[in-house]
């Protein structure tokens, strides 16, 4: 009886002991059983070690068991996934445009080309078909997909642009309140560029005449028509007389050879700049007559202006033996820059503008030259003013500070070699929507402040295995808010036998300043005091402008560069580049030719 027993439980201890093997995955053979004692008194010792086994296997089973049920339930097995190989069909291209947002910008730029606009729509002028008063992101303005454009401005009330082949385009309600679509208005006088006032255009072609057209639709299809019967080129006037209403603002007594090289615009008053580098100032609005300076004739105004038409050119003696290279205008103040990077500034100084503080009454009459070389008295630099930019209530300057001696970083060689020269943007006026871009909120400017955002900038050029400085190469401002496009290195000209992860990038472009029409683009309302990227023009939203590892997707520009138009590269050959334009409470980018 004792021996069967035995039997029995040594049994039930084996099948217990082989599940749990099972259970843990073991190898039922590598299970091994104790040896009962052999002599004094084994037997007895022998059956209480089968019994204890028996019994603990009896327990523990059914919680094995249970635990590998819950384990089904809660971890399910995993499947693993690969990477799945590129395809042997997909070209370079294609990895370009999933590595790199920037690649993309530049091919559309000349797959598609077109005009990009945000910020106030209140007048109809980024989308004339919606009712919508903001548009907070870039949006294509149907006219002018797949056109090239000599250049564009935008207001808040109408815009105005010049065609590839220098026609005059108008629209918005500040055009026509019934039908604010674009539309056709001075044509046959080959324009290369234009500028807005308050309720004028100011154009200027390429033979150097000057013209004022309204920004109203009435006024351009009414009232006076000049006669053209003496230009016997002109093909869109049969009887004689203009087919539109414009004045001719080209001065009079320019001498031989010379002809205008550039026009600047304000809210009431325009600046003419000639080939001798003389310039003229002209009423530009009919709405009120410049009286705070701006024209730099002292002693000027509405009951002092000489005989003739209101908006006669009249040259700024103040400047005479000065030869100036370039002009800018704000609202009411201008600026002038001269051969040997001197700047002049006259007209209203309410807010510090014009980089100086004005004696008495804030406005300047007559030109006034802004201290530049105090700037860099204390660094032992030597500046030289490269250009001017003005707009709203504050002017801006660019300058190459160059050092007495190359500057090292503790080695000699080529690629650690810092330029002597350093690039610097100073500005003055206003700050309180953030437009000096300095990072602070100035009322007024007592002098110019520097924009260390984008000041002493360096990168480094592979193609030279040196150091370079990067400039700003444009400046557009608005009136509340500013755009900079930056002379950094640019790549696009890969071809293709590029390698599949080689990309194009173009000009960097920043934002800053006033955003209570979200003219700069970000999608949202704030008000930026300093420099700052935005996302692409066909990025969406901002969580889409997001790229790999949280890299963002910045908005760059295609740099000037001779390329063939449309999706197959096979179309015309053409010279272009993408502009910024930053105009009143709106902000536009356009391919340009």
């Amino acid at each position: 009886m004792m021996s069967s027993s035995r039997f029995a439980l040594k049994r039930c201890a084996h099948q217990a002991l082989r599940a749990t093997a099972q259970r843990q995955s073991m190898p039922y053979s590598n299970v091994r059983f104790t040896q009962p004692p052999r002599r004094r008194g084994g037997k007895l010792i022998g059956f209480a070690t089968v019994f204890g086994i028996a019994a603990a296997g009896a327990y523990y089973y059914p919680r094995f068991m249970a635990a590998d049920d819950a384990d089904k339930n809660v971890r399910p097995k995993a499947e693993l996934e690969f990477e799945q190989p590129r395809q042997k069909s997909a070209s370079a291209e294609e990895y370009r445009e999933l590595l790199s947002s920037q690649h993309v910008q530049i091919k559309k730029s000349l797959e598609q080309p077109g005009v990009y606009a945000w910020g106030s729509n209140a007048g109809k002028v980024i989308d004339p078909e919606s009712s919508e008063k903001y548009i907070k992101r870039p949006r294509r303005i149907a006219y002018f997909d797949n056109q090239l454009l000599r250049d564009l401005k935008l207001t808040s009330e109408f815009g105005a642009a010049v065609t590839e082949n220098g026609d005059l385009v108008q629209w918005g309600a500040g055009f026509s309140q019934t039908d604010p679509k674009p539309s056709l208005t001075l044509r046959g006088k080959d324009l290369a560029k234009i500028e807005v006032s308050a309720d004028r255009i100011i154009a200027l072609s390429r033979s150097g005449h000057v013209y004022s057209v309204p920004a109203s639709r009435n006024d351009v299809e009414g009232g006076f028509k000049p006669d053209e019967r003496k230009n016997c080129w002109s093909l869109w006037s049969s009887s004689g007389k203009a087919a539109v209403n414009f004045r001719d603002l080209t001065p009079s007594c320019l001498g031989w050879g010379e002809h205008v090289t550039d026009v600047k615009s304000g809210l009431e008053h325009a600046l003419i700049l000639t080939s001798k580098g003389r310039v003229f100032a002209a009423a530009s609005s009919v709405g009120s007559y410049p009286s705070k300076g701006q024209m730099g004739i002292p002693g000027l105004s509405w009951e002092t202006r000489p005989a003739g038409p209101y908006d006669q050119p009249q040259e700024i003696k103040h400047l005479t033996g000065f030869q100036i290279t370039q002009i800018a205008a704000g609202d009411h103040h201008s600026a002038v820059l001269d051969k040997t990077g001197r700047i002049f500034t006259f007209g209203d100084n309410t807010f510090g503008q014009l980089g100086f503080e004005s004696e008495g009454v804030p406005v300047n009459y007559a030109p006034g030259m802004v201290a530049v070389n105090q700037l860099y008295a204390k660094g032992g630099l030597v500046p030289n003013v490269t250009s001017i930019a003005a707009g709203g209530v504050n002017t801006y300057f660019t300058v190459d500070a160059e050092a007495s001696k190359t500057h090292t970083a503790g080695n000699s060689a080529p690629s650690k070699r810092m330029p002597r020269t350093t690039s610097d943007l100073w500005a003055t006026g206003q700050g309180t929507y953030g437009t000096l871009g300095t990072g602070k909120w100035t009322h007024v400017s007592t002098a110019p402040t520097k924009v260390k955002a984008l000041s002493g900038l360096y990168e480094f050029d592979e193609s030279k295995n040196a150091m370079r400085p990067i400039k700003v190469k444009g400046l557009q401002i608005g009136t509340t808010h500013c755009s900079a496009v930056m002379d950094n290195a640019t790549r696009t000209s890969a071809s293709s036998k590029a390698s599949a992860n080689e990309t194009n990038w173009g000009s960097d472009v920043l934002f800053w300043g006033g955003n209570e029409h979200y003219q700069l683009g970000t999608g949202k309302r704030t008000n930026m005091n300093a420099p700052v990227y935005i996302g692409p023009l066909d990025g969406g939203d901002a969580d889409a402008d997001r790229g790999r590892n949280g890299e963002m997707h910045r908005m760059c520009l295609t740099p000037k560069q001779t390329a063939r138009l449309g999706e197959d590269g096979k179309g015309r050959k053409v010279t272009v580049e993408q502009k910024v334009e930053c105009g009143r409470h709106v902000t536009g980018v356009y391919c340009a030719v």
